[in-house]
């Protein structure tokens, strides 16, 4: 079960649209970074179930910081949060060990969608997160 979120985007407003896509009938505890290197220190503090992450960011970018999250817990589910969706930056994040890639500005459906994923995948794991 998805209890903890962390959103790592430099852009306020970005994390402002990412958490209003959340599902309103959730209580999900939500912790934001604002760059990559934060989003790797608040993951080692808050261990979160679901990180969303930006690619494009200063002090550390995404893929850096996706690479570093998958050192910590190579379970971690890393959503890709981006308006890069090239294909060679999938194919990058993939290979990081991102779970997914999801187009900026995200619509509802499809972070319903991917946080469903998302809590299939949780499920699955042993001793369940």
């Amino acid at each position: 079960m998805i209890k903890k979120i962390l959103i790592v985007d430099d852009s306020k407003v970005a994390r402002i649209m990412l958490k209003k896509c959340l599902p309103k009938d959730k209580a999900y505890e939500i912790i934001e970074a604002v760059d990559g290197q934060d989003g790797v220190n608040k993951y080692r503090e808050f261990t979160p179930d679901v990180t969303f992450m930006d690619l494009t960011m200063p002090v550390l970018d995404g893929f850096k910081a996706t690479a570093e999250i998958m050192k910590l817990d190579k379970n971690a589910v890393v959503i890709i949060a981006t308006a890069d969706i090239q294909r060679k930056s999938a194919e990058h994040v993939t290979a990081l060990g991102a779970f997914t890639l999801i187009k900026k500005p995200v619509k509802s459906e499809l972070m319903q969608e991917v946080l469903a994923a998302a809590e299939l995948k949780l499920s699955k794991l042993p001793g369940v997160k």
